[in-house]
């Protein structure tokens, strides 16, 4: 077993009107790797190229020890994209019959009911018939039934109400409990991936901005507000972007406790990936 599920390296992908990278990213084996960015910022493209659903323009790319173009390497692969769906017509039984058919002895029926009826969704139900959580549920559910080494997932907990949402949240951390397992998911509820992910990876307009340990990035990062004089005292490097107002500064910082030494009088809370974000957005924005 290597130590690396997934590691890009100098990965490019060009559009038209948009240009992913280069992008440098791993996905340590055992860990949830939380992918965070804007609408457009290229977290679906980074995850297709991973997948080979799309090819890169430049780059490499190492899945589970291979290439993503083998098909020995995609079979242990278990994937959930936002917009990918099964044909309407078809209801859960039937598909799968059909992912068995695929996935041959890797697939496990017997877990893939148990999935089903804890997801409470009804295996002769059409597709069509299901709401778009319940769709989603049935996405996972086929992806974990033929019990894959690395989950790749976009948007995976969208649309899902809040104890569902804990279910799945569960469900992933179940999963990462085997030392062999990993997961790489997107998500726009970051309050999510605060819960489970070992890591945060920031993509910004197709850059990687960072990658850093979760635990330490939300120590790192802290939310200032003092007045303008105040914040001229800190080093250069520090603050990340200010907002100002009739009220004083408010400062996206990148270390906290040296701030709050510098300025102790000053107040200074931890950051969320929310506020990392925002404030990013905002500093490009002017």
């Amino acid at each position: 077993m290597t130590n690396e599920a997934a590691v890009l390296r100098g990965v490019q992908k060009r559009y038209k009107d948009f240009t992913l990278g280069p992008v440098d990213l791993t996905v340590p084996t055992g860990t949830i790797v939380g992918l965070v960015g804007e609408n457009g910022a290229g977290k679906t493209t980074t995850l297709k190229l991973l997948c080979g659903v799309n090819p890169a323009d430049a780059g490499e790319i190492t899945l589970l020890g291979s290439q993503p173009s083998d098909p020995a390497a995609r079979a242990r692969l278990g994937v959930v994209f936002e917009d990918a769906y099964f044909y309407g017509g078809l209801n859960a039984e039937q598909i799968g019959k059909s992912m068995s058919g695929i996935f041959a002895a890797a697939w496990d029926a017997p877990a893939y009911a148990d999935l089903l009826q804890r997801f409470g969704l009804d295996a002769h139900k059409k597709v069509s018939e299901y709401s778009r959580g319940m769709r989603m549920k049935l996405s996972l559910a086929t992806a974990l039934a033929h019990k894959p080494d690395l989950l790749v997932l976009d948007e995976a907990t969208a649309g899902l109400d809040p104890v569902v949402r804990s279910e799945m949240l569960d469900l992933f951390l179940e999963f990462i409990q085997d030392e062999g397992h990993s997961i790489l998911m997107s998500s726009h509820i970051t309050s999510d991936l605060e819960q489970v992910a070992d890591s945060i990876a920031y993509l910004h307009h197709g850059k990687l901005l960072f990658h850093e340990d979760k635990d330490a990035l939300l120590q790192e990062y802290g939310l200032l507000r003092c007045s303008r004089a105040q914040l001229e005292k800190l080093p250069a490097g520090i603050v990340v972007h200010t907002r100002e107002s009739a009220f004083g500064c408010e400062s996206l910082v990148k270390g906290r406790g040296e701030v709050q030494h510098l300025l102790p009088e000053a107040i200074c809370d931890p950051a969320s990936i929310d506020d990392i974000m925002r404030f990013y957005s905002g500093r490009d924005a002017q």
